[in-house]
């Protein structure tokens, strides 16, 4: 019978660094990893420590629930291949944009766009373009009242140069501009910046969000030649995930990581919060992607369910999917938060373990309270008025292993 592989990191040192990783309380940088803001999104040292230490080059990471991309794009610069799933078709366009790797020819072509764009906005020209269903379903809804139709009609004649590039791939990365500055200018904000500062901003992301891809093509090239890694993205749920015929064509995950909706926590993964926290669909708008899920869908169930009954039944089956696709040399890294650890913590533990995980323990950390690896997000915001310490804001890092 062969040996089960113990999937610790190697060396106190590894685990050390895993630690330190957590705990880094940096801003987001480097990469493509700004080129949105998503929700709870994951510090990327951490997933970079991560990798590092539970799985080699060459190997496959998965994150069930990848959210913004952080753990596809750490992936690709570190050598692994990577497969991400998520429900959000929001969700799949960020993070398809942040791991694509553009040519030189793709990358001049969308360095003129960055630097015409700006001029492109006249709030004295009228509009041609037609939103279609969009308008129509209420995608625009909160972006026709006088605070905001100037930027919406910034927004919309920014969609139409990114339009006018005519190139699928060099389309996305504009509309992916033109996502991050409009949710920079709209979501959670008291005060409104004018049009100037709109064209500003939009030129000023351009060039950092090329800067950010030449740099993950820099970071993907060296040392890996021809056996370039690759992300996939997919836009599916995590239950069922073993009947995925992708995953029938690669090898076994050696790393899972990642970090599902928290349980009893609000987020807004699908909307933002413009005019007095007024929710608008507006970023699948312009990513040009359809919602029409509520807050529910995307959480795993409500957070006013008794119980919270349909998230921990759901966690429990998109548990059960992750660990029939895992081996014995798989490791399962999960960052969690909750509004409620006193009792949702022994609940989400349970709910692995149901689904056939172990958890283990680092030995660096058996001197801490309860021998798990907690840390502390700094101003983490969910509301325009709430910025600190939350419900979310307490983050542990669960190990485990399949059974």
């Amino acid at each position: 019978m062969k040996a089960r592989h113990h999937p610790l990191p190697k060396s106190q040192t590894a685990q050390t660094a895993l630690v330190e990783a957590a705990r880094d309380t940096a801003p987001v940088a480097g990469l493509t990893h700004n080129f949105y803001r998503y929700p709870a999104r994951f510090s990327p040292k951490f997933v970079r420590a991560t990798i590092e230490a539970f799985s080699a080059p060459g190997d496959l990471v998965l994150d069930p629930f990848m959210g913004g991309g952080t753990t596809l794009v750490e992936a690709l610069a570190a050598g692994r291949y990577s497969v991400g799933t998520d429900i959000s078709s929001l969700a799949g366009f960020i993070s398809e944009v942040k791991t694509t790797i553009y040519s030189d020819r793709e990358i001049m072509k969308l360095s003129r766009w960055a630097t015409r764009v700006a001029a492109s906005l006249n709030m004295r020209r009228q509009n041609r373009a037609s939103h279609g269903i969009y308008d129509e379903a209420g995608y625009l809804r909160h972006l026709h009242d006088h605070s905001t139709w100037r930027l919406r009609k910034a927004i919309e004649q920014s969609l139409t140069t990114a339009v006018a590039l005519s190139e699928p791939r060099l389309e996305a990365f504009a509309r992916c501009v033109v996502l991050r500055t409009a949710q920079w200018a709209l979501d959670g904000r008291k005060t409104l910046p004018s049009i100037d500062e709109f064209r500003i901003t939009l030129t000023d992301f351009a060039e950092r969000m090329i800067k950010g891809t030449k740099e993950l093509r820099a970071a993907v090239d060296t040392g890996w030649g021809s056996k370039r890694p690759r992300a996939h993205c997919l836009i599916r749920s995590s239950a069922g995930l073993e009947s995925e015929p992708m995953l029938r064509h690669l090898p076994t995950p050696r790393l899972v990581i990642t970090s599902p909706p928290y349980p009893g926590v609000h987020v807004l993964y699908h909307r933002w919060q413009v005019d007095g926290r007024k929710e608008s669909p507006a970023p699948f708008w312009i990513a040009n992607k359809l919602d029409g899920s509520g807050e529910s869908y995307y959480t795993m169930g409500s957070r006013k369910a008794d119980g919270l009954a349909p998230y921990f039944e759901q966690l429990r089956l998109s548990l059960r999917s992750i660990a029939s696709i895992c081996g014995n040399e798989s490791t399962v890294v999960q960052v969690v938060a909750f509004s409620n650890p006193s009792w949702q913590l022994s609940r989400y533990l349970a709910a692995a373990d149901d689904a056939g995980l172990t958890e283990f323990r680092l030995p660096a950390l058996k001197n801490n309270a309860d021998g798990r690896l907690w840390r502390t997000v700094p101003n983490r915001r969910w509301y325009a008025d709430q910025l600190g310490k939350t419900s979310g804001s307490e983050e542990v890092v669960l190990f485990h292993r399949k059974r």
